[in-house]
């Protein structure tokens, strides 16, 4: 199976709107298994479409439960707030604290193609709202606390897991 490296910041995928997928066909599956092999070889917890050059509205994530897409993703409902530090996995180093909404609600494709809507809360609700961000052109640090930024060693055997 083919692989694609992550794009960095600084790509121009990473700051323009994905556009939407229309259909759901071999190359919609293929994508979605190249796409979950990265994430998994670069332990990402989140993985969107512009992250490695493909502008179009896909995410995958696993926060432990098992890997799964999301395509054409929108956040429907939001609710609370938290504060939560945040990297990614296209600015290799870079961390900060970042304010999201606690709980959300998001409608989409699932991986089987699917209509879903998922209640989702902490963790899992962090990765899918930075992931969306990815698809619309906008950075974690476009949303972080200037003041947390603060760079992190980048070894792949002592790095935490990125979005």
């Amino acid at each position: 199976m083919e692989t694609s490296k992550i794009v960095l910041y600084g790509h121009k995928a990473l700051r323009a709107r994905a556009e939407e997928i229309e259909g759901f066909d071999d190359k919609v599956r293929d994508l979605i298994q190249r796409m979950y092999q990265i994430m998994a070889e670069d332990r990402g917890l989140g993985l969107a479409g512009p992250q490695i050059g493909v502008s179009k509205r896909i995410f995958v994530y696993d926060v432990g439960e098992g890997p799964h897409a999301m395509i054409n993703p929108v956040i429907v409902g939001a609710d609370g707030e938290e504060s939560a530090i945040e990297g990614c996995l296209s600015i290799p180093g870079l961390q900060g604290k970042v304010s999201r909404a606690e709980r959300v609600t998001v409608s989409g494709i699932d991986e089987d193609g699917k209509k879903v809507e998922i209640k989702a809360q902490d963790l899992l609700a962090r990765v899918f709202q930075h992931e969306i961000d990815h698809l619309d052109g906008t950075m974690f640090l476009d949303r972080a606390d200037p003041e947390t930024l603060e760079t992190v060693p980048v070894d792949v055997e002592e790095q935490g897991e990125k979005l």
